[in-house]
Parts: C-alpha cells; structure tokens; sequence
C-alpha cells in the first residue's frame, strides 16, 4: 500500500495551521499593550470596519461559532470596548455596538498591521497572492461536498 497521502507533509491543512500559529504567536507582544488577543483583535477590526451589527452577522464574518463569540463578546464588553442590547425590532438578536473607549482603541491599532508586515518576510506579490488563495478556501460551502 501506497501511504505517501498520510505523510504529514503532503497535507494542505498542516501548513495552513501551523503556518496560522505561528502568525497568531508574532501578534501576541504587539497586541498586548492594547489589552488583546488575536481573535479579540479580529473581533473589533470587524466592529470598526461595521459596528451595530448582530452576534449572528459579526459570526459569519469572523468565521466564529457563537460557543467561541459569546465568551469572546463578554470579555470585549467586561473591557467596556463593546456593548451588546438585544435588537428592540427583535428581541431574539443581539446587537453589538462600539463604546467610545472601543472607537478610540483603533487609533492604537493602526501601527498593528505594519508591525506585523515587518515580521513577514514574504514578497508583497506573493502575499497578495496567498490572500487571494486562502480566500477562495474560506468562501468554499464545503459542506455540501463532505456530507
């Protein structure tokens, strides 16, 4: 038998994860000083790109199951960067909306991406390009395929 498919480093998801880990790791030190974790991070550059938004929505555009928001969300409002009032048209939706502590943190924020850059070194081209890919993946519905 032809085992070559099992070898770890014939995988496409080993890559992906340990190469993930290791970005979240270079992100630690620079997002400490502004009270964050990297998916508290993600959390309110979503919230800064388009705030007043339900737990639901803020989900599907973090790629985040509600067992890892709602903690995430609790934490991020016990901080009293966010707020979340359950939607008067609605009361079945939670709305999550920016404090102004919230809105003031991305000032701060602002040198993140180009500290993160400098940790990189990967040709800006070829960057664009593994964007580009990894998006393709994410906006997959493979759930159709794998069932």
């Amino acid at each position: 038998m032809d085992y070559d498919s099992l070898k770890l480093e014939n995988q496409l998801c080993f890559p992906l994860y340990a190469a993930s880990r290791q970005i979240t790791k270079l992100y630690r030190p620079i997002l400490k000083p502004l009270g964050l974790t990297y998916t508290k991070y993600i959390t309110m550059m979503a919230l800064w790109e388009k705030d007043h938004v339900s737990v639901t929505d803020l989900g599907e555009r973090l790629f985040l199951d509600s067992g890892t928001l709602t903690p995430l969300l609790k934490k991020l409002e016990n901080q009293k960067l966010i707020k979340r009032k359950r939607d008067p048209d609605d009361e079945r939706n939670l709305i999550v909306t920016l404090t102004k502590k919230g809105k003031k943190l991305k000032d701060e924020a602002l040198k993140v991406p180009q500290e993160i850059s400098s940790c990189i070194d990967i040709p800006p081209k070829d960057a664009q390009k593994l964007h580009r890919l990894l998006h393709l993946i994410l906006k997959q519905d493979n759930k159709e395929q794998c069932d």
